[in-house]
């Protein structure tokens, strides 16, 4: 079953400057997640504007029908940190319910869980 990475592609870390001209830091990790998540086949992107956690900047969500959903914030926009959420996105497409051991995450996104949400009803 395919799981979808939504990525906040408005969030702006401290220090972001407009003037610069340069990406959101959402824009720049979205990038980086799309291009990790290239090759996945149980793995989609998507880009929203505003998720809502500006203080938890920079933002995504781990979604699939029927499972449990997860928010997380906090995130850099690096390749290493794209890559610990694809992984992360991975397992949590190959887990019947959603849930993911502790022991199975990705040191990179432990710590950057904000909330879960259990699946909507049938």
């Amino acid at each position: 079953m395919t799981t979808w990475i939504t990525i906040c592609d408005t969030c702006k870390r401290e220090g972001w400057d407009a003037a610069s001209g340069a990406p959101t830091d959402g824009e720049a990790l979205a990038a980086l997640v799309e291009a990790a998540a290239e090759d996945s086949n149980d793995v989609r992107t998507r880009r929203v504007s505003c998720t809502m956690g500006c203080d938890r900047a920079c933002n995504i969500t781990v979604q699939a029908a029927g499972k449990i959903n997860y928010s997380l914030g906090t995130f850099e926009p690096t390749a290493q940190d794209a890559e610990a959420i694809v992984d992360y996105a991975a397992k949590h497409a190959a887990s019947e319910t959603g849930q993911v051991p502790y022991r199975e995450w990705p040191q990179g996104v432990k710590g950057h869980f904000v909330s879960r949400h259990q699946p909507l009803p049938e």
